[in-house]
């Protein structure tokens, strides 16, 4: 069979929108393609673009043919050209790539990309700071971390958490110390108005159910009492602690002289 002479640029989008998420080539029609990437999509695959695609309704999106090309080089070249464009233009494009007959005309076999990943693992990326930072001085708007909210919400509950029945040595966390100077930074942050709940008090609903689940589990009967049990019976002393300052306070009070 003789490859195909021309073929067409498009760009993935939702009906309701304006933005192109995604833009790629095909030999094909672009319904065609956009069929394809859905089963793509199906099969888990763990790219931005399929990762977006998941989350869409089949019918809500579209894909708008942009150029037909002449010619397989001169199709690379124009997938490039659009690309670079549309990023000009500030338009939220997914692909990983900059374009082109595959990743610098070379596919890459389930070997190399093997070969790859161990290659990568435990690799340390490339950080920057500051100034330097791409996303420096920025702010996503309230629209944007509500979207983000809503499609996170529940991906991490239960047997979704990564860490999910991990305990002791499985847990990544095991045998982690914060220093003492983390320990302090994250005292101060969460001090007063840096406190989540600052200001805040528990309903009454709140208050009953907080109660109905703690009903018949042993807990100190008092704040006195939770001092004995954590602290005098522990020798631990707290500073935040109003009893701990009174006994030691009882302990360095001068012994009264017997009368004779």
């Amino acid at each position: 069979m003789s490859k195909p002479r021309s073929g067409v640029i498009y760009g993935v989008r939702l009906r309701a929108e304006f933005d192109y998420r995604y833009i790629g080539l095909t030999t094909k029609s672009e319904n065609v393609r956009l069929r394809q990437h859905f089963q793509v999509a199906r099969t888990g695959r763990k790219t931005p673009f399929y990762d977006w695609l998941r989350k869409q309704n089949r019918d809500d999106v579209t894909a708008d043919v942009l150029d037909w090309v002449y010619g397989l080089n001169n199709l690379g070249r124009a997938e490039i050209d659009w690309i670079a464009y549309l990023r000009r233009e500030g338009q939220p494009l997914l692909n990983l790539a900059d374009g082109g007959l595959g990743p610098n005309g070379v596919v890459w076999t389930t070997e190399m990309r093997e070969a790859a990943r161990i290659r990568g693992t435990g690799r340390p990326g490339v950080h920057r700071f500051g100034a330097e930072a791409p996303f420096y001085g920025r702010t996503h708007s309230t629209a944007q971390r509500a979207k983000w909210s809503a499609e996170r919400k529940g991906t991490n509950a239960g047997e979704a958490n990564p860490n999910y029945g991990k305990f002791g040595p499985e847990h990544p966390g095991f045998g982690r110390v914060m220093s003492e100077e983390q320990r302090l930074r994250l005292s101060e942050m969460r001090t007063g108005a840096g406190n989540p709940n600052y200001g805040r008090t528990a309903s009454a609903e709140t208050r009953a159910k907080m109660s109905a689940v703690r009903k018949g589990r042993p807990m100190p009967s008092s704040r006195r009492n939770a001092h004995t049990r954590h602290h005098t019976n522990k020798a631990v002393f707290k500073e935040s602690c109003a009893y701990c300052i009174e006994d030691q306070a009882k302990l360095d009070a001068p012994i009264p002289e017997a009368d004779n």
